[in-house]
C-alpha cells in the first residue's frame, strides 16, 4: 500500500496546509482511537505531549476531539520531550502515546508522532492500517460512551526523575553546562534536570514564543551554544532539538561533536564494562565510515538501517541490541527510553567526564571522520527529479568514480521535500566533484 499520509517519522508537514490540517489531525485522532479500540473494553486512554509551536494547540484540540469521539479517554501532557510521550504511555497504562512536533524544522511545520502501549513508535504495518482507517468511515462511539479530557500536571516532572535515576551514584557537581533547549519542549525540563544533579547551568534557547522554536538555536544551529560555552568557560554545551529527541555536544573549545562521535564513546565504554547487548552498535546509512572502522577496531559491529530513528530501533529490538542512534543526534538506549532522547544521551556524555575525569574535547574525538559531504535540494511536491535519465546517469557515473574510495548515498529525505546527496571519500577533490556534479543535475530537474 502507498502511504499518502505518514512518512520516516510520523506525518509531518507546514501547518494549516495539506496533511497538516485541523481536520487532517482530527481524523488521524478519530483512526487512530478506532485502532486501539478494536478489542473493545470500557477503559482506553491516550497520552499527547506536544512541543512549543503555535500551531500546536490548535492540533492539541483537534486530536483530543477526534479521540474521544472515538470513546478514547484523552490525558493532555503539555511541552514534554518526545521520549517523555514514550516513557508516559507506558508508565500511565495508556494504548496509545501521540507527540504533536515537527521535531528540528521551524516553526510553521508541525507532525504527529505515534507512539503503541509499549511506548515505541509504530510499526509501518500499524502506521498503514491507520492510514487506512483515516480514508474510510470510522464509526464513532455511542453518546455516552464519548470519551472524556485532562491535563495531567506532573508528566514532565515524572519523566525528569526518570533521566536523573539513571545517574543513581553520580554527582554533576563541578561541572559548568550549557544548555540549548531550541526555544522548545525541554526549556524546562533540560535546566531543571541538570541543576538537580548538581550542575551549574547557563541555559539558552528557554524563552518559546510560538514561533522561535530551533530558530539560530538547538541542534541544528549550534553557533549560539558554541559561542555561550566558550564566552562562560563552560566545560561541555548540550543542544538539544524542538522536541528534544536528538543532541549535539559542545567541546570546552567550542567546537560540535555529532551523533557518531557520541554513539562511539557510549559503545566503547559500554563494550568495556560489559554493557554493550551483542557486541554491535546500530546506525543508520548517513553514519561515518570512520565511525564503521572505530568500531572494527575494538571488535565490535556497526548494523546499518534505513534513514529514521524508528528503523534504529526496529533493528535494535530485532537484533538484542540496546545501543544505537543518528549521526544527526538521536541517541536510543533500549536500557533506558525507547526512543532518541538527547537529554538522556547529554547526561551520560555528563557521567563520563566524572567518572573518567577527562575533558569533552577528549571524550568527542573519539575516531578520525572520513571527510563527508552532504547538499541538500528542495523539490516541489510531485516532482521526481531522481528519476530523470541525466541525474541517474550522474548518480551512475558518481558510484564508478568512488568504487573502492569511498561511498555515495542519494535519497528522498522522509521529513521534508529534499534530496540529500551524501558521499565519502579520503579524496576532498573527488568528493566535491561528485556531489556537485549529481546535485548539479538535481537542481537542472526541479
Amino acid at each position: 500500500m502507498t502511504r499518502k499520509l505518514f512518512g520516516t517519522d510520523g506525518v509531518r508537514g507546514t501547518a494549516n496546509l495539506d496533511p497538516m490540517t485541523a481536520e487532517m489531525v482530527l481524523r488521524l485522532g478519530a483512526a487512530a482511537g478506532r485502532y486501539f479500540r478494536r478489542d473493545g473494553g470500557t477503559e482506553h486512554r491516550v497520552v499527547i505531549g506536544k512541543d512549543t509551536r503555535l500551531s500546536g494547540y490548535m492540533f492539541e484540540n483537534a486530536l483530543t476531539a477526534g479521540f474521544t469521539s472515538t470513546g478514547m479517554n484523552v490525558l493532555l501532557l503539555g511541552p514534554v520531550p518526545t521520549p517523555a510521550v514514550g516513557m508516559l504511555t507506558t508508565s500511565m497504562r495508556a494504548d496509545v502515546g501521540v507527540m504533536i512536533s515537527a521535531s528540528h524544522n521551524p516553526h510553521q511545520d508541525n507532525g504527529i508522532k505515534f507512539f503503541g502501549p509499549d511506548g515505541f513508535k509504530l510499526s509501518d504495518e500499524a502506521e498503514a492500517e491507520i492510514e487506512a482507517l483515516v480514508f474510510s468511515t470510522i464509526e464513532p462511539a455511542q453518546a455516552e460512551n464519548i470519551g472524556r479530557a485532562k491535563r495531567i500536571d506532573d508528566g514532565r516532572f515524572r519523566y525528569n526523575e526518570r533521566v536523573k535515576s539513571t545517574l543513581p551514584d553520580i554527582s554533576l557537581e563541578g561541572l559548568k553546562v550549557v544548555v540549548d533547549c531550541a526555544n522548545g519542549a525541554a526549556h524546562r525540563t533540560a535546566p531543571e534536570v541538570l541543576w538537580e544533579l548538581g550542575a551549574e547551568v547557563i541555559p539558552v534557547g528557554v524563552s518559546p514564543d510560538g514561533v522561535n522554536i530551533n530558530k539560530g538555536c538547538g541542534s541544528t544551529h549550534p553557533q549560539m551554544a558554541a559561542e555561550t560555552v566558550v564566552a562562560h568557560g563552560a566545560d561541555v554545551g548540550i543542544c538539544l532539538d524542538g522536541d528534544a529527541d536528538r543532541v549535539m555536544i559542545i567541546d570546552q573549545h567550542g567546537y560540535v561533536a555529532d551523533g557518531d562521535q557520541l554513539m562511539a564513546l557510549l559503545a566503547t565504554r559500554w563494550a568495556e564494562t560489559g554493557r554493550l547487548k551483542g557486541g554491535a552498535l546500530v546506525a543508520t546509512v548517513m553514519s561515518n565510515l570512520g565511525l564503521e572502522r572505530h568500531l572494527e577496531a575494538q571488535g565490535l559491529r556497526l548494523e546499518r538501517t534505513a534513514v529514521g530513528d524508528r528503523y534504529v530501533v526496529e533493528r535494535m529490538r530485532q537484533g538484542g541490541f540496546n545501543l544505537g542512534g543518528e549521526q544527526s543526534g538521536h541517541i536510543v538506549m533500549t536500557d533506558y527510553a525507547t526512543t532518541g532522547d538527547g537529554l538522556l544521551a547529554g547526561v551520560q556524555l555528563l557521567a563520563a567526564m566524572v567518572e573518567t575525569g577527562k575533558t569533552a574535547s577528549a571524550l568527542t574525538r573519539v575516531f578520525e571522520t572520513v571527510p563527508q559531504m552532504l547538499k541538500n535540494v528542495r523539490y516541489q511536491l510531485g516532482q521526481t527529479p531522481l528519476e530523470m535519465a541525466p541525474v541517474q546517469a550522474a548518480i551512475k557515473e558518481g558510484e564508478a568514480l568512488l568504487r573502492g574510495k569511498g561511498r555515495l548515498l542519494i535519497r528522498k529525505s522522509g521529513t521534508e521535500p529534499l534530496i540529500r546527496v551524501m558521499a565519502e571519500c579520503e579524496d576532498d577533490q573527488l568528493l566535491g566533484q561528485v556531489v556537485n556534479a549529481i546535485v548539479a543535475e538535481v537542481e537542472a530537474a526541479v
